[in-house]
């Protein structure tokens, strides 16, 4: 489920400009906000509407998302708050004054104002296209946002200047190679999400997140990828 905040006044761009991690301006975008060490607090879409910005949010995350902006709003000249605003998603058709969704053409549309999905299997289409979902495969205070695909996924901006988090993740780009992150892997069986992925001598390579049609995004080292992976009762393919 979703909520929808709403920013405006005049320097509601370069508010969340400082703050998030993609570059805001006139087109949607992903983005998220970190902790100063560069851990994900929360992800969301930011979305141009008219002179104020939509920010388009896990419901369970609002709350914690609206304190944050709040207290770091200090003298900037903007107004937040919650909407009723509702978002409805697709892969077919897109409606007239929906927005392609930012992250991957796979995942289709947004509309704002809409009433409801129009039934297209979104895991699936996370799952094959390893996209990362709040609270599943994305953790308040532990996800490091290259190792979870951001930068594919076009939710970060090496450019756009300083964001809380921005030298944690700018260090990660440019002075170390990942060796974790996810991956979509086969998968004989399904385990819950969160169960740890073994290797062979019983060392952790890895976490099974979501599963679909035989395959799942799981995060692992990839040190540690190969044959002989399990995740409780199932099989990993790596």
């Amino acid at each position: 489920m979703r909520r929808i905040l709403a920013v405006s006044g005049p320097d509601r761009v370069q508010f969340l400009q400082g703050l998030v991690t993609n570059k805001v301006g006139d087109v949607p975008c992903w983005a998220a906000l970190l902790t100063p060490q560069g851990k994900y607090l929360a992800d969301f879409l930011i979305v141009p509407q008219g002179e104020r910005l939509l920010i388009d949010v896990d419901a369970r995350l609002a709350d914690d998302l609206m304190r944050r902006l709040s207290m770091y709003k200090l003298r900037s000249d903007v107004t937040l708050e919650a909407t009723d605003l509702t978002v409805s998603r697709g892969i077919g058709d897109m409606p007239d004054a929906a927005i392609s969704d930012p992250r991957h053409q796979a995942l289709g549309w947004r509309l704002y104002g809409g009433q409801g999905d129009d039934g297209a299997d979104f895991d699936a289409i996370r799952v094959e296209h390893c996209i990362p979902e709040t609270l599943i495969e994305l953790i308040p205070n532990e996800t490091f946002i290259l190792e979870a695909g951001f930068e594919r996924l076009h939710g970060v901006d090496f450019r756009k200047g300083c964001y809380v988090g921005q030298e944690v993740t700018a260090r990660m780009k440019h002075k170390t190679e990942l060796r974790k992150g996810l991956v979509t892997l086969d998968i004989e069986g399904e385990a819950p999400v969160g169960t740890p992925i073994l290797m062979q001598d019983g060392r952790e390579a890895g976490m099974i997140f979501t599963q679909s049609g035989g395959r799942a995004i799981a995060y692992m080292r990839f040190d540690r990828m190969g044959e002989g992976l399990v995740a409780g009762d199932a099989r990993i393919l790596a």
